[in-house]
């Protein structure tokens, strides 16, 4: 007989213990005594900031955005400085700025020194060095209205527009094939186009950074980035792989960007052919041993995302291999990044979901790939990696 309890029965158990801790913890009694008796105290008192941090996190959020917006970040990261200064900077009031240089610096954003003057503190700093971040955040002002009733965001199903499906509108259209044919390269989607590629690649470092640390690229002999916008993926990797061949397959306006960024490349340029079309109604090129999809997958739902890793495998030769680098469900110390806020962001935006490691190693067997593996990167919240081979 097996020592070994089965997997119903240790869910049974975990559940008691759930329901045991809960009701413990919802009872006022328990809450008093734990809060005054010394043991327990400092449990206690690490909790409610974790309670009140969920509370307030939306207030934290805005004065972020407030210093990045009010170019408080860039100011302070140029030296320290007075109120007035900033005051100015921001287009604040004293007594306002003095407020939210307060703020920002119970945060960590900000560092007060002796004689009422302000400096960057070490998260203001951390910051100030990844304009991927400063990026994301002053694009927040979308995901802000969306979510300022967010069971109304919720019972609309992804139904009714909303500010982040109408920034997206250009991407998800042109990538569902709903732009009317001829309409795809003409100047009325350009101003689109350049938003959103901007967006991408501002954001795209901390991704590359990554993944060219966690995989070595020259080990292939030519590389095809699925989706690449404006390039920023394909110039990490093609600076760090000198002798590798490069192709870049994206939409006709942000291949027009792309040729722009990379055509006076001299080290990628030359190694380097553009290919146009939509990747879940087009044909992938063909003549690449190594695929690259970064930050496609969670942008779709499971239908075209399965199509889309069946036209990868369809161009891939035997023995070829599939690079998947996104943010993922469930990754060590990024749950919430994953669930919280990529899950209400992708469903804002209208399509797609985060996925967890094993959820995207099924879709690539169902896809027809042979074998998938996780791969080890620095920074799991920032973007997991998984290889996958035909």
């Amino acid at each position: 007989m097996s020592n070994h309890l089965d997997l119903p029965q240790r869910a049974g158990i975990r559940e008691r213990w759930i329901g045991w801790r809960n009701r413990l913890l919802t009872n006022p009694r328990f809450q008093q005594w734990s809060a005054a008796f010394p043991l327990t105290r400092p449990i206690v008192r690490s909790r409610a900031r974790r309670a009140f941090d969920l509370v307030a996190g939306f207030a934290y959020a805005q004065v972020l955005a407030a210093c990045v917006e009010g170019g408080l970040l860039d100011l302070l990261a140029e030296g320290p400085c007075d109120t007035a200064t900033a005051a100015n900077r921001a287009g604040l009031g004293l007594p306002a700025t003095e407020r939210l240089l307060r703020a920002a610096a119970s945060l960590g954003i900000a560092e007060s020194l002796p004689g009422g003057r302000w400096t960057l503190g070490m998260d203001g700093a951390a910051l100030q060095c990844n304009p991927g971040a400063r990026a994301m955040i002053r694009h927040h002002s979308l995901l802000y209205a969306d979510l300022a009733d967010p069971l109304a965001l919720l019972r609309a199903d992804r139904k009714e527009p909303t500010a982040l499906s109408d920034f997206w509108t250009y991407a998800r259209a042109s990538a569902t094939g709903t732009v009317p044919p001829g309409r795809q390269g003409d100047a009325e989607n350009a101003p689109a186009a350049t938003a959103y590629s901007a967006l991408m690649a501002a954001s795209q470092a901390m991704v590359s950074e990554q993944l060219v640390a966690a995989y070595k690229f020259s080990r292939h002999k030519a590389m095809l980035d699925v989706g690449g916008g404006t390039g920023a993926f394909v110039r990490a990797v093609g600076s760090a792989a000198p002798s590798l061949r490069l192709g870049l397959f994206d939409l006709p306006d942000v291949v027009a960007g792309a040729e722009t960024s990379l055509g006076r490349d001299a080290l990628i340029a030359p190694r380097l052919t553009m290919h146009k079309g939509s990747f879940l109604h087009d044909p992938l090129p063909t003549g690449f041993d190594l695929i690259t999809l970064v930050r496609i997958l969670h942008d779709h739902d499971d239908e075209p995302a399965l199509r889309l890793l069946r036209a990868v495998r369809a161009a891939l030769p035997p023995g070829g291999t599939l690079l998947i680098g996104e943010p993922m469900a469930g990754a060590a110390g990024g749950a919430a990044m994953g669930d919280a806020y990529f899950g209400l962001y992708l469903w804002a935006m209208g399509s797609g979901r985060p996925r967890r490691p094993d959820e995207l190693g099924a879709m690539l067997r169902s896809a027809g790939f042979s074998s998938w593996r996780g791969l080890s990167t620095h920074l799991p919240l920032v973007c997991g990696a998984i290889v996958a081979r035909v």
